[in-house]
């Protein structure tokens, strides 16, 4: 029997393919706390044959998959969403519940000396007294991004309903947060939110890391090839695309006629796809791709437009570590200590960001310099096994605190 202590990650999603920031932020955490002071047991549910596909990666993040199995989302699984409005909590976390998953839950919290809940999400899946000393790993504000949803929604319904699950989500996610020893935020700006709550435990910060082996440093392209990567069946993700098509593309390609977007990510939205081929616009939507540095390598522009959104974007600190220039909003980059005009180009209205990118496709020092900046500066602070480590020292802080209580 191993003599380290047994901790306990509870994930309210399969984590793999780590194609969402989340994922791939806790993957990377995890990768690089395995082997070393804890003997990890990784709880999640599991769809189908996954374990079986995904075993060499798990092999890689846990000593041990404690599994349930997945409830299944069909295509009607956005209506039937709505049936949760009324309830007093949030429907995206509602969605997340589980009776296997919470039975499970409490079973391995028997075997555990520590427990970390990942994503606020998966607070649901907690019985009512959690035994071990427990830690609630944040990867956003979930509040806020519902505030900012709310607030650029233009159907008056759809922002009706946005302002109804924000009251909801920041009822839930002050709850939450009191339930455990020691909160984990992705950057200053977040724990200084939590902090803010009455009552609150303690609030401690990692680091957004990139694996600079997996993305290796490269020149900017030249030929006005723009990217950008992301879940494309995340909310965030839609609106800043739409935004970008709708309010910023016709300036840019009135200027570079010859420039060309590709937007890399999973269940592009349908009705995007469609209106670039309408409107017979020069964007590709590749869909799920089992890595994406092929479809980034040798882009000129990394873009991020989001209006919308919480923590921090390991995409920036990705297309960094790529030597790929970066224009993004300033909530794009938010909670990641990067400087405008240093490490990439700050836009915020349509104007602005059209302006931006324009000049960044016609100065290719700009480019260059804006490149090799980012990349020197990820790799000197923002290492993921620096990260790593600094989350496993959280967790001992915490395991330690509580047993000398």
């Amino acid at each position: 029997m191993s003599q380290r202590p047994r901790l306990l990650f509870v994930s309210p999603r399969f984590l793999f393919p780590a194609d969402q920031g989340g994922k791939i932020r806790t993957t990377q955490i995890l990768r690089g706390m395995k082997g070393g002071h804890f003997e990890i047991l990784l709880a999640s549910p599991v769809a189908g044959d996954e374990a079986q596909r995904y075993r060499a990666e798990l092999d890689a993040i846990c000593d041990r998959l404690i599994a349930w199995p997945a409830t299944s989302r069909s295509p009607l699984h956005a209506l039937t969403r709505l049936r949760h409005l009324p309830a007093s909590q949030p429907v995206s976390v509602i969605s997340d519940a589980s009776p296997a998953g919470a039975s499970v839950v409490r079973d391995a919290l028997g075997q555990a000396d520590l427990v970390v809940f990942d994503f606020l999400h998966a607070m649901i899946l907690a019985p009512e007294r959690i035994a071990p000393p427990s830690l609630l790993f944040t990867h956003n504000v979930e509040a806020e991004i519902f505030r900012r949803h709310a607030e650029v929604a233009k159907n008056p319904l759809k922002r009706l309903i946005w302002q109804q699950q924000y009251r909801k989500m920041q009822a839930y996610e002050a709850q939450s947060l009191k339930r455990v020893e020691t909160v984990i935020a992705v950057s200053e700006r977040d724990a200084e939110l939590f902090s803010a709550i009455p009552d609150i435990p303690t609030v401690e910060t990692i680091p957004t890391g990139v694996d600079l082996e997996f993305f290796p440093a490269q020149e900017p392209g030249d030929d006005d090839h723009i990217v950008f990567t992301g879940a494309m069946d995340w909310q965030a993700n839609i609106d800043g695309i739409s935004f970008f098509m709708e309010e910023i593309w016709p300036c840019v390609a009135e200027q570079r006629p010859q420039a060309r977007v590709t937007i890399v990510g999973r269940n592009p939205s349908p009705a995007l796809v469609e209106r670039a081929r309408r409107l017979r616009l020069p964007f590709r939507f590749t869909g799920f791709v089992d890595d994406i540095r092929p479809e980034v390598a040798g882009a000129a522009a990394y873009i991020i437009p989001l209006r919308v959104g919480g923590g921090t974007r390991i995409k920036a600190f990705e297309a960094m570590a790529m030597g790929i220039p970066v224009v993004s909003t300033a909530l794009g980059v938010e909670g990641l200590p990067v400087t405008p005009d240093e490490h990439y180009l700050r836009a915020d209205t349509s104007t602005e960001f059209a302006d931006a990118l324009v000049q960044l496709l016609e100065d290719q020092e700009l480019r260059r310099s804006l490149s090799r900046a980012a990349r020197a500066y990820v790799e000197e602070y923002f290492s993921s096994q620096a990260v790593a480590q600094r989350f496993e020292e959280i967790c001992l802080r915490t395991l330690e605190s509580t047993s000398s209580a």
